[in-house]
């Protein structure tokens, strides 16, 4: 009898195993980047029942409603107007890989990254050029090594900052070289800049601000997805400063979505209005979960190395070589469902098996401490079995 074999996979976009945060939920879930989950009714009490029940269930405007982009507009410190809703950040990337780019040209793409960053550029013919940055540097992003990446042919610059699965971020003097370099090299290129992670800061730290005011070659993108604990509402946005690209944009939306959706919009608008109240507690729970994360890699740091966020529920860790041989990373792999345990896979970004992106604001403290004792026991089991 043969074995069953998978069919190749042809579909237009490529196939990433990350589509399983979707739908896998272990108990100790350290593959989620999203701070704690917010409920419908603690938005509920910050939008005003009363005000939701009198919202009209018809179609958004085709830009997006005027009080979310106006709220995204002073976050964001630009205007209104140049602000268009998006189906979360990720159709916000769909639009700009339909519209900026045509079969031929390229996009440089700082890695490692999300994955449909790269995917959904793929999917609709952009040449990728890579420019990886290394776990051994701290994935700091050099404007030189964006610049040897450049030319002619270059439409699209896209970096995150915070990265993901890392959350490190980029000053904005390096995004200022990069443009440097971008008039030079690749005079009809933007820069688009995935800030989704922005607001997620620790303590007291206040948000760097948005590179949307930076340049008018500069676009951004973010949504409520992360920092604010909302993903169920699917609301995000792009800022663009060229009115004739944004018309482009909002025609490549209605067509694949018509409109965003009145009561998310809503809903997010309200809760950008009140974003103090919602970010504020959440910085201090990312701040005790960061610090148990710190302690508990120091305890391992013999076999662990890891780097250290900027912002963000996220970090990256990796398995020493010298400790884990090729076999004790596959054993490594094949523990953790035994434990309940869930961790982002680092081939999902670009990375190798040995690196992973370990979640830290999705877990209630409470639950945290443990699940990082049942990720240190599987490391130990790991080495341990011959």
């Amino acid at each position: 009898m043969t074995p069953d074999i998978a069919p190749p996979w042809t579909g237009r976009f490529p196939r990433n195993d990350i589509v399983s945060l979707l739908d896998i939920n272990r108990r100790f879930n350290l593959a989620e980047s999203t701070a704690k989950d917010l409920t419908l009714g603690e938005l509920l009490d910050i939008a005003g029942l009363d005000q939701m029940r009198t919202l009209r269930l018809g179609y958004s405007s085709s830009e997006g409603l005027a009080s979310l982009r106006e709220a995204v507009g002073e976050r964001s410190g630009v205007a209104a107007d140049c602000v268009l809703t998006t189906t979360g950040t990720a159709l916000g990337l769909a639009l700009l890989a339909l519209e900026v780019c045509r079969p031929g040209d390229e996009v440089v793409l700082v890695t490692p990254c999300f994955p449909p960053s790269r995917d959904v550029m793929v999917g609709c013919g952009a040449s990728i050029v890579e420019v990886r940055l290394a776990f051994a540097d701290g994935y700091r992003a050099d404007a030189e090594c964006i610049a040897a990446a450049l030319s002619e042919r270059t439409r699209l610059v896209c970096i995150a900052s915070p990265q993901n699965p890392n959350g490190v971020q980029t000053p904005v003097p390096v995004l200022q070289q990069i443009l440097r370099h971008m008039a030079d090299r690749a005079p009809q290129a933007l820069l688009f800049v995935d800030e989704t992670y922005r607001e997620a800061t620790y303590g007291d730290t206040p948000a760097i601000p948005s590179a949307a005011a930076l340049d008018p070659r500069v676009l951004t993108g973010s949504s409520v997805s992360k920092a604010h604990g909302a993903p169920g509402l699917r609301c995000g946005w792009l800022t663009v400063h060229d009115a004739a690209l944004k018309a482009r944009l909002t025609i490549a939306k209605m067509n694949l979505v018509i409109s965003g959706s009145t009561l998310d919009e809503a809903l997010a608008a309200a809760l950008l209005r009140q974003s103090d109240q919602v970010l504020q507690p959440r910085r201090q729970l990312l701040t005790a979960a960061l610090a148990l994360v710190r302690h508990w890699q120091q305890a391992h740091r013999d076999t662990l190395d890891w780097v250290a966020p900027d912002a963000g529920a996220l970090c990256c860790m990796r398995l020493r070589p010298e400790v884990f041989d090729d076999a004790a990373v596959a054993r490594f792999w094949a523990l953790l469902p035994q434990r309940q345990l869930q961790l982002a896979d680092g081939r999902w970004f670009g990375e190798d098996l040995r690196t992973f992106r370990l979640g830290f604001g999705y877990l209630p403290i409470t639950e945290l401490e443990p699940a990082l004792q049942a990720l240190g026991q599987a490391m130990a089991s790991a080495r341990a079995a011959r």
